[in-house]
């Protein structure tokens, strides 16, 4: 796999000695003093002009230095730092440097404690920092307070991947969802200038009451809190409002039996370009985190010709915000209206199995998906380690190995598909008039035909289909 830029960063800063890559020790809630002391170097940054505005920050074209910090795992916590120097980039940012800190927990107060965020504050300044991005989530409280110990601003990583979605929605109801996700994420953080921004009742024309009314009235951030409640109820009635529009093309692909197939997977794994080797469609693909945001669905046959369409939705990430969650899971109905979920993984990556486990902690969310099933599908395997295909093939015994670069693995893809597919069910045996040649194309797209024959009165089919069609055949059955 290529590496960019930030990877070098990256491999640079776990590169450097004194840095707590280490197994930890039998007691793990001992840490070595200078373990807990050290500073791995990583990158992101933002110029903040008043750390006290009242806004949604935004990312792009900003120089940035990462900070994370970490207990367990040193494999994990350089593969999370390497997943947000991506999102950082696709974000728009250049990655200078960083800092990862092993301790048993966050400050509460400035996440890193006092004296390591001094040091933060120095490190930005001298490589010209203008944003510093936290590989986690943080409070707002420990937002400010690192503030005003860096001088510059600071987001986390909920913040970076909210910024991503902003960016790369597209379509009205993304847009919406993009921006309830965005004010959810704003209301607890906002931040006023205290009793100076205290707006006074002006008597009848302000307050609407007359004498005995005045007082200190709104103050700004209230007003600012409320305004922002008013548009996430609009937002809401909006998205709302846009779901019979879904619901009646759903409802078009059920009454025509046609069968419903979801790709997800952990975002960047390659569902895109899967979903373009399948139907051989021209859909978006970007090797960029969160490329895909509107679901995109096509129609796809099965070898042996019936129609089923494939959808392509959001990808997932660890520790995807709550915020994004509840505001896509319209976009997610998708997934649990299928009737098969193909789960796409980046057999490639450092760390599979957690990608695997991440989008599985989001499907358990999504209502109905846990009794669909699931098709594990190992993609990038023309460039994946061996020895990993090999522990993921023993995991998943039915995974299956693909490239959708390629095209290796497609057709026994699609033979696994067409398995998972539900089957009519309903034997018929009709005559359908020639008039009605449109019945004879829905069995041929969604049904299986044993027997085929034209006679003087019509089309004689024989075999099996859904309850729906069979129903309308007998209607017209001219035997």
């Amino acid at each position: 796999m290529p590496e960019t830029p930030a990877d070098d960063v990256v491999a640079r800063i776990l590169s450097r000695a004194g840095t707590a890559i280490q197994q930890d020790t039998a007691d793990a809630n001992q840490l070595e003093v200078d373990e807990r002391t050290a500073l791995r170097r990583v990158g992101m940054s933002t110029e903040l002009q008043d750390v006290t505005e009242v806004e949604y920050r935004q990312l792009r074209l900003e120089k940035v230095v990462l900070v994370g910090v970490y207990s367990g795992n040193a494999e994990q916590a350089e593969v999370s730092l390497r997943e947000l120097a991506a999102l950082a980039e696709t974000a728009g940012s250049e990655v200078l440097d960083g800092v990862l800190q092993r301790r048993a927990n966050p400050d509460p107060s400035t996440y890193l404690g006092s004296g390591k965020a001094e040091e933060l504050r120095d490190l930005v300044a001298a490589v010209g920092a203008d944003t510093v991005v936290v590989d986690g989530e943080l409070a707002p409280s420990q937002r400010r307070a690192l503030e005003d110990v860096v001088k510059v601003k600071v987001v986390d990583r909920t913040a970076v991947i909210l910024d991503i979605f902003a960016q790369h929605a597209k379509s009205r109801e993304g847009r919406a969802q993009v921006e309830l996700a965005q004010l959810e994420y704003l209301l607890p953080r906002l931040r006023g200038w205290g009793e100076s921004m205290s707006r006074q009742a002006g008597g009848r024309v302000a307050g609407g009451e007359g004498i005995g009314s005045r007082g200190p009235g709104e103050t700004k951030i209230e007003l600012d809190r409320r305004r922002i409640r008013n548009r996430m109820s609009r937002l809401r009635r909006q998205i709302r409002d846009m779901a019979p529009t879904r619901e009646t093309k759903r409802s078009a692909r059920h009454r025509n039996a046609v069968p419903a197939v979801a790709i997800a997977g952990y975002t960047n794994a390659g569902k895109s370009s899967l979903l373009n080797q399948l139907t051989g469609s021209d859909a978006m693909v970007q090797n960029q985190l969160f490329a895909t945001l509107d679901p995109t669905v096509r129609r796809a046959q099965t070898p042996d010709g019936r129609e089923y369409t494939l959808a392509d939705t959001v990808g997932f990430v660890r520790n995807l915000p709550h915020e994004l969650v509840e505001a896509f899971r319209s976009t997610l109905e998708e997934v649990g209206q299928a009737d098969v979920i193909v789960h796409v993984v980046d057999a490639a990556h450092p760390d599979p199995e957690g990608q695997v486990e991440a989008v599985r902690r989001v499907l358990r969310d999504i209502e109905g998906a846990d009794d669909i099933p699931e098709l594990i599908v190992l993609n990038k395997s023309d460039i994946a380690p061996l020895d990993a295909l090999i522990r993921l093939r023993h995991e998943h015994p039915s995974a299956l190995a693909v490239s959708a670069h390629t095209g290796a693995g497609m057709d026994e893809l699609r033979q696994a598909i067409a398995a998972l597919l539900p089957q009519p069910g309903v034997e018929v045996d009709v005559v359908v008039p020639y008039s009605r040649g449109d019945l004879v194309a829905r069995m041929h797209t969604s049904g299986e035909i044993d027997v085929e024959e034209h006679l003087p009165e019509g089309t004689h089919l024989q075999g099996r289909v859904d309850e729906g069609l069979a129903a309308e055949l007998d209607r017209v059955d001219a035997g």
